[in-house]
């Protein structure tokens, strides 16, 4: 009896203890969320007023619905030369970003399908120097990579922005952790059946990663849509710029045009989300698999 009921206040010591975890962690994850969405909120509210009171207030969460006004959404898509300009370079970033995530996805998956699968000398040395790859910051990369660009004539191309981040160290991780845990009897079974090593790769393994690949298709593109510092070098004609480089150009010595640049930030957060509600199923499992793995 005595056994028992120690179990019994262990229980309920111990259910006790995890209410408390819960309800701090709730918490502290809800402060995070507000920390979060308090610019995405301010932002939103600034993209709705006139230049002034913008100046005049700055970015605030103070809702006055007398000075709110749809004037900045409408001079973006009314069509005058700078709505022009804005859906240009909108249309420039949704194609360096699809370029870029498609290419990378392909590219990282075959080089960790074969540092993942394949039993062969120095393997783990090659993963080494994917990782090692990683611990060097890109600012130190810009100069010899620009001077590469250069030789091959690849400046004020998309191939010249592209190239260079195409196989990123991060993401060959990634779905190499993700591949190592998958059962190699699946490659014994395949060439049983008379499938070949690419048959193998791409109809056998490639569908079993399918929550790796939203994973990083996200990660992936929201890198390439926000990319800044690497396509403000490579481009120099006007018509080739991406969203962030065009909104950048707003801000110059002459003027300011803080309300339309808001209102067109707030617009183009509208791509990654629709990214991120097509694959938001597999994220946290692709994330969390991917994490463990190995």
């Amino acid at each position: 009896m005595a056994e028992k009921k120690n179990e019994a206040d262990a229980g309920k010591k111990a259910r006790k203890k995890s209410s408390v975890l819960t309800v701090l962690a709730t918490c502290w994850f809800a402060i995070l969320s507000l920390i979060i969405i308090f610019p995405l909120f301010a932002g939103l509210l600034a993209s709705f007023r006139p230049g002034k009171e913008l100046i005049r207030r700055g970015l605030s969460i103070d809702l006055d619905i007398s000075t709110m006004t749809l004037d900045n959404y409408i001079y973006l898509f009314s069509g005058n030369v700078d709505s022009q300009k804005y859906f240009m370079w909108f249309k420039n970033s949704l194609v360096l970003t699809f370029i870029s995530v498609v290419g990378t996805l392909l590219i990282c998956y075959l080089v960790a399908y074969g540092l993942s699968m394949y039993e062969y000398p120095l393997k783990n040395f090659l993963f080494f120097l994917v990782i090692a790859t990683m611990m060097v910051p890109f600012e130190i990369l810009i100069l010899p990579l620009y001077r590469e660009m250069i030789t091959l004539k690849l400046i004020d191309t998309m191939a010249g922005v592209v190239l260079p981040g195409i196989c990123g160290a991060s993401t060959i991780f990634f779905f190499r952790q993700y591949m190592i845990g998958l059962p190699k009897e699946l490659l014994d079974a395949g060439r049983i059946d008379g499938a070949t090593e690419y048959g193998i790769c791409f109809k056998i393994m490639l569908p079993i990663t399918k929550p790796a690949f939203a994973a990083m298709s996200i990660l992936c593109a929201m890198g390439a849509w926000n990319n800044v510092l690497w396509p403000m070098l490579v481009f120099r004609d006007a018509s080739k710029f991406t969203l962030p480089i065009g909104l950048n150009t707003l801000l110059t010595p002459y003027g300011n045009n803080y309300d339309v640049l808001i209102a067109g930030s707030m617009f183009g957060i509208i791509p990654v989300f629709v990214v991120f509600l097509c694959f938001q199923k597999y994220f946290i499992g692709g994330m969390t698999v991917g994490a463990v793995k190995g």
